[in-house]
């Protein structure tokens, strides 16, 4: 990620925007084990990826992708390109939805995907996604040069090892070190298959923060479960050797659902540990509600010379469109609280469709506040300069 004048705040957003009628179906064939037709689906895909492209560069986003039109999650998609991955489980309710579960059954309604259960790892992993990762590739390229607009800035997504894990029940090996290093191994095949797009690389890794501690280690203490993402961030660095930390973003959330989050981990008990992964830049959540008070954590614990912040300044679980004046008061703060050093960048909290047919906002909604996030964004330059 290349750096620039901190007063000038420029755009980008996190990874998946929403999905056509279309593409939703053809999604939901493939989750229930029906045939679909690879011309039908190359077509519906590429489709939805021009469309998404062109419809980010129309509002102005300066850091663009593919929306992530052909992935059923932004987690799960990993099923279809690791091996080792057969059959399903129940999933484990996290901690603060166990405490309202007349909530829990309302939020991870979708008719695309079954979020109940996750998928179990019952054999040895190893990465076999090349081709569908040159597919996405290759229809974001095709995207990219249908346009009339010379694009500087693209980046590509990818799960990271911790949150493979922590989604994906482990049936095969013999302890979580070496389920998680396995992953890691057969993962950095396809992050250096997307750095060597030249795109930047974005790590998923909700996990590192407070989804991982309420769904997978609510029973654990801060200091253990800070020893836990550090284990995960290792993981990371292995997966990325090789990779420059200047190509690679890191994004992690306390989850996007709908919750009550009142067991969310504060952010300044682990910003030092996020500080160990080999990147440049760091997306974390600053809209959502619960979290708005955080930006003071970066007072406290300073960013690494030479990064990044990616604040999300767009809540991404609401039709409200939030107010661009609003969104500029979030990054001046944000700015304020780095001592004005820290070049930023803004962008929502998470993703506007991280599970397909899990739409929390409307679709036109969503294109909205990406629009109301670039207003909101020049009125911060503008104050700042």
């Amino acid at each position: 990620m290349a750096n620039h004048d901190p007063r000038q705040i420029e755009t980008t957003h996190i990874g998946s925007l929403p999905r056509p009628p279309e593409l939703l179906g053809l999604l939901k064939q493939r989750e229930q084990g029906e045939d679909v037709e690879p011309e039908e689906w190359e077509r519906v895909t590429s489709e939805a990826t021009r469309s998404v492209v062109n419809r980010q560069l129309a509002i102005g986003l300066e850091s663009i992708n593919n929306g992530e039109q052909p992935r059923v999650s932004f987690n799960w998609y990993v099923s279809d390109r690791l091996s080792g991955i057969g059959g399903e489980r129940e999933q484990k309710l996290w901690a603060d939805l166990a405490e309202y579960p007349s909530v829990a059954e309302e939020t991870f309604e979708t008719d695309v995907i079954e979020l109940a259960t996750q998928p179990a790892v019952t054999d040895e992993i190893r990465y076999e996604g090349d081709d569908a990762a040159e597919a996405e590739i290759t229809a974001f390229r095709e995207a990219l040069e249908g346009t009339d607009t010379d694009i500087e800035d693209t980046f590509l997504t990818t799960a990271s090892p911790s949150v493979v894990a922590a989604t994906h029940v482990d049936e095969y090996y013999d302890d979580h070190e070496s389920y998680l290093f396995a992953i890691a191994d057969a993962m950095a095949e396809e992050y250096q298959l997307l750095a060597d797009t030249g795109a930047t690389l974005q790590i998923d890794a909700p996990d590192l923060l407070a989804t991982g501690h309420t769904q997978l280690y609510a029973d654990k203490p801060v200091d253990e479960f800070r020893d836990i993402v550090s284990l995960h961030v290792d993981a990371l660095n292995e997966a990325l050797s090789g990779i420059p930390a200047e190509q690679v973003r890191l994004h992690t959330c306390w989850g996007s659902y709908e919750g009550p989050h009142h067991l969310d981990t504060e952010l300044v008990e682990l910003l030092p540990t996020l500080y160990e992964a080999d990147i440049s830049g760091l997306s974390v959540e600053q809209a959502n509600p619960r979290h708005q008070h955080e930006y003071r954590a970066f007072a406290e614990h300073p960013l690494p010379d030479g990064w990044t912040l990616i604040p999300g300044v767009v809540d991404v679980k609401t039709n409200i469109v939030d107010h661009p004046e609003t969104i500029a008061d979030r990054l001046e703060r944000v700015h304020e609280a780095t001592d004005g050093d820290t070049p930023l960048v803004a962008a929502p909290d998470c993703g506007f469709g991280t599970q397909a047919g899990l739409a929390m906002v409307n679709p036109e909604v969503a294109w909205a506040k990406l629009e109301a996030l670039v207003e909101g964004a020049e009125i911060a330059t503008e104050r700042l300069s």
